[in-house]
């Protein structure tokens, strides 16, 4: 059995007694003190979560704006300095390689961050279309990611970033150069929880220092060290796609929800653009929905959905929310029986319970 990776951080949340599993070949953590008492944190106060397993390939030369234009499903032309963009790659069947965050430095440098179990694959894609005039470099080994969330996340790293405002950095915005008490890191304004917060890149050997400062100055408004499962029922309730899940390479990005990233109109061409644009001109086969359970039980990942005694798609996430107190699902499902109030059945221990298809996202943050 081959040796699973881990973070730089892994040494911290030992001594903190965090419970860790295998996910993608990484020894992580899935909870601390419970999945419910870290979800709870980041809806009410913030949560600080490892996530240093994420890749990130840096992107340069006087045509990298040009390769990632053919490369995304996004505008890159749109994206100013200072600025993220999420975005998908596809392949030709319009298919999703991976979806994930594009930063500009400037229009000759980008970082793109991409999802753990997708780094080799995504490198090798790039590098097999790279263009003359742009250079991609995997940074990942050496690069820790930090992700502070909740109402409470920017009083406390404030602490830590002296003079620099960080209200300043708005939603999708970042600073490259943010001094956290002596450490260096990139400061962003994004996250994957629902909620408002950051996330963190500094060099790995920092990254336990600045873990501990943020968990210290947290302390007084209660932040949580939080593992990777509230992060799933967070982003899940906030109806943010998990690849392997909501996207695949049999799924395109309209059919998963993510369309608002997609431009078919960009001047450019970009891989996969004709299936993609046959799809949004003539609608998808398939569409990603909510779904509530009426009937007591809880939808989980590849369980049937049927309508009219026949399988119409399957349960893509499902769990019982814990902000909502209910049974609720993602299901990727034919198109005509994905409207609202329409009901279902889902398939669980071979029986068949009713749900209905319900509004999504499940959860929205109180923007005050």
């Amino acid at each position: 059995m081959s040796q699973l990776k881990r973070t730089p951080l892994y040494e911290e949340y030992r001594k903190l007694g965090a419970k860790t599993i295998d996910f993608g070949g990484w020894d992580l953590p899935v909870q601390f003190t419970g999945i419910k008492d870290e979800h709870e944190a980041v809806r009410t106060k913030a949560g600080l979560f490892d996530v240093s397993h994420m890749g990130e390939i840096e992107v340069k030369g006087q045509a990298s704006q040009d390769f990632l234009q053919k490369m995304m499903t996004n505008d890159i032309s749109k994206l100013k300095s200072g600025g993220a963009q999420y975005t998908a790659m596809c392949y030709e069947s319009g298919g999703t390689v991976d979806d994930l965050l594009v930063y500009k430095f400037e229009d000759d440098h980008y970082l793109l961050v991409v999802n753990a179990a997708n780094i080799e694959k995504d490198y090798q894609w790039l590098e097999d279309h790279l263009i003359d005039g742009a250079d991609i470099r995997n940074l990942s080994d050496q690069t820790a990611q930090l992700a502070l969330q909740g109402p409470a996340a920017e009083g406390i790293l404030q602490k830590l970033a002296g003079e620099k405002d960080l209200s300043e950095i708005g939603f999708f915005k970042f600073s490259s150069d943010v001094d956290l008490n002596g450490k260096k890191a990139l400061v962003s304004r994004t996250g994957y929880t629902g909620e408002d917060g950051f996330e963190i890149y500094c060099h790995s050997d920092d990254a336990s220092s600045i873990w501990n400062d943020i968990l210290e100055a947290g302390k007084e408004e209660g932040v949580l060290p939080c593992g990777l499962g509230c992060r799933d029922t967070l982003r899940f309730e906030a109806n943010l796609a998990l690849y392997g899940q909501e996207l695949s390479p049999d799924v395109t990005p309209l059919e998963a929800g993510i369309g608002f990233a997609v431009k078919i109109n960009k001047e450019a061409d970009f891989i996969g653009k004709p299936v993609l644009k046959q799809q949004k001109e003539n609608g998808v086969p398939r569409k990603l929905v909510g779904l509530e359970m009426i009937d007591r039980g809880i939808p989980r990942h590849g369980y049937p959905v049927l309508a009219d005694g026949e399988q119409v798609g399957e349960v893509t996430t499902g769990t019982q929310s814990p902000t909502l107190k209910k049974n609720i699902g993602l299901a990727l499902i034919k198109t005509q029986y994905a409207e609202l109030g329409n009901e279902v059945e889902v398939e669980i221990r071979g029986k068949r319970l009713k749900a209905v298809i319900a509004a999504t996202p499940f959860y929205k943050r109180d923007k005050k």
